[in-house]
């Protein structure tokens, strides 16, 4: 039997060990989504809708029993899991509110007496998870699916049992049928098998654009639509006439949520020359304020890398980068101590030849690249295999006609880059296909069938 151990980033201390799922029981979880489904894609959305609102109602009223597993798992500070929770409740009850919405018949004229396309559930879907926000990503997953009437599977990553756990809990407890929402607690090497079980008809994965590469892969093999959400080398643009004061502060927060461990984080920061030197300052002084330390503090700011090899590589990203040429403003050095602590690093001097700029860096890392003019930024911007979101500060008209040029699934202007239930996220390129949330996600794991009724009127 093999047994995932869950070690505390903050400390290094091995604080949960839980038995894996073997084949046996990824069929049986599969079977049971199956048997689920049978009778969940017959009831009404406002039935559907009773149970998301009763599990948003519950994730918010346990919220200081479930954010503290977020904090010991993967490190996320104690304050941020606790608004994580309150996210993927209100994911639940955004889609309990308009799913008849974003699910209604759509009349279209033809030759037929009467013509129309409904969306209809397509049966079990099977959600492949990261360990960076696992209760949001849980419902942003989940809350759209079960809404149009598929069933869901959870196979989480290894790294946080206990999250994945406590969530089928939170939908038992909130009065979900029995087999609507299960949590596959497993290792990597047997998702293949759930993927290709019959049973499975779609999958959603949030990943790396390699890992998502072979989900993909494994996905059409069997004929199944696949939604991938990957990794970013999201770019955030600072020109002469942005509010440079503001553009700082989003910036640093951008960069520093969950210790800089988010795919939609500003991870290339583009500035243009003329105003540079005073941005730099600017960003200097809020990132240095921020307050490092052991994520159950309510005062902590940054916590913990979620692993030793992520802290390696990221520090391999740093070294080599000013080994380059870019120069070290903050940061940049190995703590000492127990946990897989990384300082707050800005870096100042790089270009576009550099390991931060060429590879996605998932940690409290801000890169700062000078350019002559808005041209120049938009080319470098787009000058990554990535594609997922982008962050322009300039003036407004300005900005969003620059949007159009930007090659990412989302793009904020004078704004910080963010999921949101009510619009679409997702990439381009190397960063995926397909969109979650808003009306465009729920219509990804959906059969919009076609209807026509003859004869013709006309």
């Amino acid at each position: 039997m093999t047994v995932l151990t869950v070690t505390d980033p903050a400390s290094g201390r091995v604080v949960r060990e839980v038995p894996a799922a073997g084949p046996d029981e990824v069929t049986a979880t599969l079977d049971r989504a199956q048997q689920a489904f049978a009778s969940w894609r017959e009831r009404t959305v406002a039935e559907r809708a009773e149970v998301l609102r009763a599990v948003a109602e519950h994730l918010r009223e346990h919220t200081e029993e479930y954010a503290p597993l977020m904090t010991q798992e993967m490190g996320k500070p104690i304050t941020e899991a606790r608004g994580e929770v309150g996210k993927a409740a209100w994911c639940a009850e955004h889609y309990a509110e308009h799913a008849a919405e974003y699910l209604a018949d759509e009349h279209i004229a033809s030759d037929a007496t009467e013509s129309w396309v409904q969306y209809l559930p397509l049966g079990p879907v099977l959600g492949i998870l990261p360990w960076n926000a696992p209760f949001w990503l849980a419902l942003r997953f989940a809350a759209p699916a079960l809404m149009a009437g598929n069933t869901c599977v959870m196979k989480h990553d290894p790294h946080v049992p206990g999250c994945a756990q406590a969530l089928e809990a939170a939908f038992t407890a909130a009065g979900a049928p029995a087999g609507v929402f299960q949590a596959l607690v497993t290792t990597t090497e047997n998702t293949e098998r759930a993927i290709r079980d019959p049973r499975t008809r779609a999958v959603s994965f949030t990943g790396s654009d390699r890992a998502g590469a072979v989900v993909a892969s494994v996905a059409a093999s069997e004929i199944k639509p696949a939604v991938l959400e990957l990794g970013g080398s999201d770019p955030f643009i600072v020109l002469a006439d942005a509010d440079l004061s503001q553009a700082a502060k989003v910036a640093a927060q951008s960069r520093i949520i969950n210790a800089g461990q988010s795919c939609i984080a500003a991870k290339r920061i583009i500035v243009e020359r003329s105003v540079h030197d005073e941005f730099v300052e600017l960003l200097t002084e809020e990132l240095a304020g921020l307050v490092m330390g052991d994520p159950a503090q309510e005062t902590t700011q940054v916590g913990p890398i979620a692993r030793e090899d992520l802290r390696e590589n990221l520090h391999r990203q740093v070294t080599a980068s000013i080994e380059a040429g870019a120069t070290c403003v903050l940061g940049g050095e190995l703590p000492e101590g127990d946990g897989w602590f990384y300082p707050v690093t800005l870096l100042t001097g790089v270009d576009d030849s550099m390991t931060v700029c060429t590879e996605e860096t998932f940690g409290p890392v801000a890169a700062v690249v000078a350019v002559d003019d808005a041209e120049a930024a938009i080319s470098l911007a787009n000058d990554t295999p990535f594609g997922l979101g982008a962050a322009i500060w300039t003036e407004t008209g300005r900005g969003t006609a620059m949007a159009r040029r930007i090659e990412a699934g989302q793009v904020s202007v004078n704004g910080i880059v963010k999921t949101d239930p009510r619009l679409p996220s997702g990439g381009i390129k190397r960063s995926g296909y397909g969109r979650e949330l808003g009306p465009h996600g729920i219509k990804e794991f959906v059969n919009a069938q076609q209807v026509w009724v003859g004869p013709s009127t006309a």
